[in-house]
Order: C-alpha cells, then structure tokens, then sequence
C-alpha cells in the first residue's frame, strides 16, 4: 500500500532526489514565510493579539525548568532576586511543576543562618560604612605574571585591597598566612591559583573565622583586552547580586557583599555585577554613562571572569604541618633594592624612636586576637559530580 506522504528518500536517482528534496525545503520555507506575515499583518491591527501570543509563547529553558530545592527562599523557583517575575514556560514544552506553597519555605531557617552566620557584624552597621573592608591579596607559589597582573586587576576592583607576593619556601600554606593577617586587621584574604601559567581558581577567606570559598576561574579577560574600555577610579562601585535564591546562595552573595563598604559613592558611577546563571557567577564591571536626561548607557571597565563554586568550608584552611619549625612570615616586595634602602634607613634611626614604634607594633599586635588555623577542613558544601543528577539542577 503506497504512503500517503511523499519521501524523496524513496527516488533511486541521486541527483533527482537531492533535486526533489530541496525544492520541498523551498516550499515549506516560503510556507513559513508567508504564514509569519499573514501573522504579522494581523497583528498589527490589534495589538493585544501579539502581545497575547508572546506572552503564551515563552521557549523552554534550563532556567525556567529548573528543578525545584527545598533550600530555594522564593515561592517561584524560576524567579530571581529582582523584582521582576519571569513568565513560565509554555505548557507544551516545559515540565509541570507542583504549587509551591509561600508558607513552607525555610523562610525562619534563613532568617535564623543570618542571624547567627559569620557576616552578622557587617551588616549590623556597628562598623563605618565608609570605611572599605582591608582584602589581602596573594597568589600561589611560584606564580608567573600573568597571575600579578589578574590581581592587579583584582585590587582596582576591592576599594581596601592590597597585594602582596606570596613568601618562598615551605611552611607558608594558606591557613598560616590567613591566621598572619587576620592578626594584623585584615577582614579578608583571596589566594588566586594558577595552573599551566594561567589562573584557574580563587579562594576567598572571611576572617577572623571563615568561611573559606573556593571557586573555579575561567574566562578571564583584563581591562586592557577590552575595546573601548572605560579607566576605573577611586570611589567605592556600587553592588548588584542577581539570581542567589538558594539558601547557599545567599551565603555566597553575603561573602561578596562584604569585600565592598556597605555605603557606595555615586558620584562615581561604577557598578560591579554578579550575576548567577546555571551556577556560574559573570563578574562584570560598568560606569554609568548619561547621554541624556532620560536616556543612560554602559561602559564597561574591566576586568571580566568567570567563577563557579568548588567547596565552602567552615574556619580557615587547614594547616596540617604544624610540626615543622615555624618561620617568620615576611611577604615578598617587588624592589629588593628599595627594600635594602628602606631597612638602611631604619638602621639608622634614634633609639627613642626604635623603642616607640617597637612599643607600637606590640599594642597594636596585642589588641588583634591571634588566631591558629585547624588542622582539618570542615566541609559546609563541596560539588561532587553526582549531585548533579540533570542539567536542570543547581544549587545557588
């Protein structure tokens, strides 16, 4: 019994059938044409029509199918932390899902983690907001210059950042030196790590007491690689978190929150974004740039990367060779002669005032807690390639 559907597939000649095959494409090509604007014809009478139809007509995305995380603090899961509600996916290709009652989200839990999570005091506003957080910065041993200029990048970005080269040798592992600078009033530290000459990850620590996240870097592109590239300046940006819904999502925003100074300067016009998508955290950097009264564009300042999230664990890093003979921890300078300059001078200094900057140094010291790193790691949340069951599944 002959089909009732014409197939190429069944002419034997080849040439004929290629023939035959690409003028049915043409039809159905030109079918469509014409269906679109017999569409658009109509539409442009009412307009309530295609407004209708957009709405109805929303693609199936791995965001708006995202499956549902009791940790998630929205009602919508699809929603993000703006404003605005995303519209779900149409009926006919997106995944139902089940009502979310408001009620039953961990809204008490959340609210009680904020209460009691390390990052209370900064948001307490017991300290000056206009006063920017003091952000260590270091790499890892041996690292090349790709990796001093990314954290170049990195100071220009955090308003109270400074860099300094990580010491030589042994026995200066991360939770040594984070217990060093938490010592001496730094109120956070970022190791960035590299690998093959390129940096591959960053791990930010909270000091005094974590805790400590280590995060994926990728797709890095300093200011310089940017056309048309604005100059950024002194003033402290202003912070836009988008999509941190989940309850170790919220973590992770608060863990930035805290790198910048609650108040920023406005009139400076900066802006650095964090926006989360599918787990992956675009870290961009704009000035606001007023063509008009009513009309703003955006000029981006650089850098631009890419982080996504390893493991969150609770304190320092561990240090687990405690047993080796402890060393003075001196960062390394980049002028070696200028320090050879600096420490003549000193020499030559009075007696008096040796014996009152040393008088100094120790109330200074004193005041600060010391604080000694563990000797294991305490995983608050680490990836492991099965917790990812589908590609709709994501934890920030």
């Amino acid at each position: 019994m002959p089909t009732a559907r014409f197939e190429p597939s069944t002419i034997k000649n080849k040439l004929k059938r290629e023939e035959i095959a690409q003028k049915l494409k043409k039809e159905k090509r030109q079918g469509k044409l014409q269906r679109r604007l017999a569409q658009a014809k109509v539409e442009a009478n009412d307009p309530a029509l295609k407004k209708r139809r957009q709405a109805q007509n929303v693609p199936r995305t791995l965001d708006n199918t995202r499956e549902y995380d009791p940790s998630i603090l929205t009602a919508n899961p699809a929603a993000s932390s703006s404003s605005s509600v995303q519209p779900e996916a149409s009926t006919s290709a997106a995944v139902q899902k089940p009502e979310i009652d408001p009620s039953l989200q961990p809204q008490d839990e959340s609210a009680a983690d904020i209460e009691s999570d390390p990052f209370a005091a900064y948001f307490s506003g017991a300290l000056d907001p206009s006063v920017p957080p003091k952000v260590l910065i270091t790499t890892s041993p041996k690292a090349t210059r790709v990796s001093y200029e990314f954290c170049e990048e990195l100071v220009s970005v955090f308003p109270g950042a400074e860099f300094h080269r990580r010491p030589k040798g042994r026995g200066f592992e991360m939770g040594k030196i984070a217990g060093w600078a938490a010592g001496r009033g730094y109120s956070h530290m970022m190791v960035v790590n590299e690998n093959t000459k390129k940096p591959n990850a960053i791990t930010m620590i909270y000091l005094p007491n974590g805790p400590t996240a280590y995060f994926k870097l990728t797709s890095i592109e300093l200011a310089k690689q940017i056309h048309g590239h604005a100059r950024s300046t002194a003033h402290h940006p202003e912070l836009v978190l988008n999509g941190f819904v989940t309850r170790l999502g919220h973590t992770v925003g608060r863990l930035f929150q805290t790198l910048f100074p609650p108040m920023p300067e406005f009139q400076g016009r900066q802006v650095v974004t964090l926006h989360n998508q599918r787990d992956f955290l675009f870290f961009r950097r704009h000035r606001y740039a007023f063509r008009s009264t009513e009309k703003v564009a955006l000029q981006e300042i650089g850098p631009r990367f890419t982080l996504k999230l390893r493991s969150l664990r609770k304190g320092l890093p561990a240090v687990k060779n405690f047993g080796e003979p402890t060393k003075s921890l001196e960062f390394d300078n980049f002028a070696e002669d200028e320090d050879k300059d600096v420490e003549d001078n000193d020499a030559e200094m009075s007696g008096e005032q040796e014996e009152q900057e040393s008088g100094d140094t120790k109330a200074d010291q004193s005041a600060q807690p010391k604080v000694t790193p563990p000797t294991e790691d305490q995983y608050l949340w680490t990836w492991k390639p099965e917790l990812e069951t589908t590609r709709r599944t994501f934890f920030l």
